[in-house]
This record gives C-alpha cells, structure tokens and sequence, in this order.
C-alpha cells in the first residue's frame, strides 16, 4: 500500500491550528494555550525527537500523568511517524520495564517523580537512548522544557509519510490472559476510529465545545480528545492527578463542557457528589461511560442528576472502542422501546458484531455465546505475538473473550467474561498476573484471586491464600508483600487464609467454585 492510503492523523492537529489558530484548544489549572501555540509546542517537540535520530516506526514510550506533555506528546510521535506507547502512570518500575522490552521503546517521557521508573527501562536493555523528563531530569535525561525551547521549528508540511497500515499507537491490553500485549493500532484504522466516535458518541462537535478529561490520556480518553482535536473543541484537564469532583463540576460550568469520557465509577462518584447540585451542567450533551457495565440504580440517579445526556459504549483497545453504542436517547428512565434490560447497545457505525459458538458459526437470537466483531476499528494485531493473535483472528472475526447474547434487533447484552478477569474501577485486572506475584512469598502453597462486587469500584479483588506447611499467614503480610510489586489498582483489598482451594473433578480450581464458597461464607464487600 503507497502513502495515497491514509493521512498522518497528526495533520488533525496541524489543520485545526490553521482552521482557528486564536480558539483556545487546551487548559490545565491556570494554564491555556491556543491552538496556534499547541501545535507550535508539538512541532518544536517534533524537532527534538528527531534531532535525537527518532523517526518513523520508533516506538516513544510515555509514562506521565494527564498534562500538557502527556498531551503533546501524542500528536508529535503521530506527526513524526512514530508510534505512541503510553502507560498507565500507576503502574510500578517492573511494570514499564516490560512495556518498553516489548516495544523496544527509543525514548521515552516521563513525568516529574518516575525517574526510577526511566533508571529500570534504560538498565533493561539497550533501547531508550533518550529520556525526556517534565521538570526533574537527573543526569543523562533531557529536560523536556528545554529541548522545546532548543528546538529549530521544522518547515510546515513535514509530517512524515503514512501508509493506512502504518502504526500509530501501542495500546497495551492484557486481551483475556496474563501479562499486556501491545495492541497495534494504525493511522488508517484511528481515522475510521475518530470518525465513528464522531458520529456514534458525540456527534455536533464544533470548535466552540469543549471536553474535560476525568480519565487518563493512555487510554479510551485518549482516543475520545483525538475526536476533539479534529473538530476544535477545547480539551479541559483537572488539575491534578486524582479526581477531585468539586473540580470537574467547577470546570464543566466555566466551560460549559459539552462532553465527557467517563467510566461508570468516575460517572457514579461525580453524581453522588454534592457538588453536582452547586454547579450549572445544563451544557453537558453526551457524557459517555464504557468499560464495565453499569448498575441500573445507578444509571437511574446518573440520568435524574443529568439529564438524558448519558451515552454508553462497549469496546476494547484491540477495536479501540467501537463495537456497540447505546445512545442518550436509549437510556429511559424506564424500560422503553422494548431494549433488553442491561443492554450495551447496537453495533457502531460501519461495524458488525455476532454471537459465535466454538465453530466460528452464528448463534441465534438470544442464545449465549462469544462476542465476536469485524470492521474497520479492528487493530492490525498484536505485535510479535503470533500465538496471541492466532487465537484472536479466527474464523474471519475477532475474538473478543466476553460472553453475550444479541436480540433480533441487533441490541447486545454482555452476559460474562470468558476470562476470569474482573474490572476495577474501570481498570481491567488480570488474576493471574496478581497470583503470580502473590506466590513469590515463601509462606505461600496455593492462591487464588477473584473479583467480587464491590459498591464503589464494581469490583475489587479478594485474594484466597492457603499457607505453605507450618507457615502462618495473616492478611497484612500478603498485602505488605504487594506493595511495590503490582499496581495498586491490581492490589485485592481483602486477604482470607483457607486451608485449601476448592477442586473440579478434574483437579482444577474454577474460580467460580471460589466465589460460591465465599459468598456461602459471607465473605465479601
């Protein structure tokens, strides 16, 4: 494929900055920039990653919190041809040494505060030549400020070349299974991507909106402000790194924000706050939430609060984010247009999604199988894993690991996870790789981690450990042992010792034996 296939999505920012240079396109605390100024920072950043032999195809690693860095960088690793590999800030030094092995990162940007993060992945391997730090560059790093300020501006028109298979971005997924997978997505499947959440999720937008980030930029917030950037709204950031939900209320109404990426903790949390009768949302026009499902009392007091504003989608990184849309209008107060109870909604735009049995054939309406999908969000696979994406791509659809059935209509209700993994907050958590961890303490024989209801953040993890022959174990030790090791989303928050783990016939221990024998002993949340 020639270079006539797709545009550097990084041309969105470039054209916007053209189309209405003086609107202002980004604000952080006190801090605003036009949208004249933003691409001028992107473009001298451009400069700097290229003056360090960074060019297309290499992989810039990005460890930092939600901040005008974190934001630029994004659009200059597109613009040079690139590829962007964000990460989740919380996760600890380990965590990032094996995202940037996998990508074989070449530089990296960190935020202030992670320089042992970038002393791990710099001592891991020979990749990272170049790190760039926010503030606090220690020796051998590039103080991101004054590589801006040192740049030569590049001549306009210099984004690199793109073909539509070109990638753009790593999003680091775990699928179903064990430790993250790099996730290709490329400038061809993003520009399809940004169009459909044009049209499925907030459609009208104009340069005279504007969008607050409530959640990090290394993901699904991330792909939505890219929708931002290509219409001219302006991207409003909370000021600091938790969610302080005075904050966002204040800021909506001095905005008048007009939409918002969420997840259903976040969305739960802000309208359960007071502040939300203290502040004028009456601007707010798609709030949308995905990555779990949310209770329905909960959608109720959402929609009482806010209006009938509330937009869910159903998505994964592997099809960033475009398989099903239940729009604002389909979210009734009461049950209305006949939709089944708990659906997440419709294919997107331009998508396909089908209920498979385990020959790859159609299930019929209402019968329960695998969420399958096919289209043009699908990502190009996961990088140099042949394995992971021979189970993937089979039978001509990508496999997704959840389980649902689908009405006559096309409405979709996810009925489980294939997988035993569970979502935190609206982070994924993967047992397995907690497990692991938790078995690395000498008093401990057998484990098992398990996702249970919890009332704020869905669900959270109770981990079952059986001590190791004449050791004594107690709840504070397997957390203290934690600490440091896995993130502290990925933490359980609650500890039982048994004296086993409960077995199938087969000698395997199901964890759904494990929920069974914890809500028998009333052991929960």
């Amino acid at each position: 494929m020639g270079p006539a296939t797709a545009m550097n999505l990084g041309r969105l920012l470039t054209q916007t900055a053209q189309r209405v240079p003086d609107r202002l396109a980004l604000v952080w605390g006190e801090r605003r920039w036009t949208w004249r100024e933003l691409d001028a920072r992107v473009d001298r950043f451009c400069a700097a990653l290229r003056a360090r032999g960074i060019g297309k195809g290499d992989r810039v690693l990005v460890h930092s919190r939600n901040g005008n860095a974190m934001f630029e960088s994004l659009w200059a690793v597109l613009k040079i041809g690139a590829v962007w590999v964000p990460t989740n800030f919380r996760l600890t030094p380990p965590e990032v040494v094996h995202l940037a092995a996998t990508s074989r990162a070449r530089a990296m940007l960190r935020d202030r505060g992670f320089a042992a993060h970038a002393e791990a992945v710099r001592a891991a391997g020979p990749w990272c030549e170049t790190v760039f730090a926010l503030g606090d560059a220690q020796a051998g790093e590039v103080e991101y400020e004054a590589a801006l300020a040192a740049a030569t501006p590049p001549p306009p028109d210099h984004e690199a070349e793109v073909a539509y298979g070109d990638p753009c971005w790593f999003f680091f997924t775990s699928g179903t299974t064990g430790r993250p997978k790099a996730a290709v997505l490329t400038h061809g499947q993003m520009a399809f991507v940004i169009n459909n959440h044009l049209a499925d999720l907030f459609p009208g937008v104009t340069e005279h909106d504007a969008s607050l980030v409530v959640a990090p930029l290394s993901h699904g917030a991330g792909v939505h402000q890219m929708g931002q950037v290509a219409r001219g709204a302006r991207t409003v950031l909370l000021s600091g790194e938790r969610l302080d939900v005075e904050e966002a209320w204040r800021l909506v109404e001095e905005h008048r924000v007009g939409n918002m990426f969420t997840v259903p903790t976040i969305l739960k949390a802000m309208v359960e706050h007071p502040a939300v009768d203290r502040h004028d949302h009456s601007s707010l026009r798609h709030v949308i939430y995905a990555g779990a499902p949310m209770y329905r009392e909960d959608q109720k007091r959402a929609l009482e609060k806010l209006g009938p504003c509330i937009v869910q989608y159903y998505g994964m990184g592997e099809v960033t984010g475009c398989i099903t849309v239940l729009r604002a209008d389909q979210h009734g107060l009461e049950a209305d247009a006949g939709l089944p109870p708990g659906t997440c909604g419709a294919a997107r735009t331009g998508m396909e999604v089908a209920i498979l049995d385990p020959e790859g054939r159609r299930l019929p309406p209402g019968e329960i199988g695998e969420i399958c999908v096919r289209g043009p969000a699908v990502f190009a696979g996961y990088f140099e894993n042949e394995a992971a994406n021979a189970e993937a791509f089979r039978h001509g659809w990508f496999h997704t690991g959840d389980l649902g059935r689908m009405d006559a209509r096309g409405f979709l209700t996810i009925t489980g996870r294939a997988s035993d993994m569970y979502i935190s907050g609206g982070s994924n958590v993967y047992p397995r790789e907690v497990e692991e961890e938790i078995l690395t303490h000498p008093g401990v024989l057998e484990c098992a981690v398990v996702g249970m209801p919890h009332p704020k953040w869905g669900e959270a993890g109770i981990a079952v450990v059986v001590p190791a022959p004449g050791a004594a174990l107690t709840e504070a030790e397997v957390l203290a042992h934690l600490q440091g090791r896995v993130a502290r989303y990925k933490q359980p928050l609650r500890v039982v010792v048994w004296e086993s783990l409960p077995r199938s016939g087969y000698g395997k221990v199901p964890k759904r034996m494990v929920k069974e024998r914890l809500a028998a002993e009333g052991i929960g949340f």
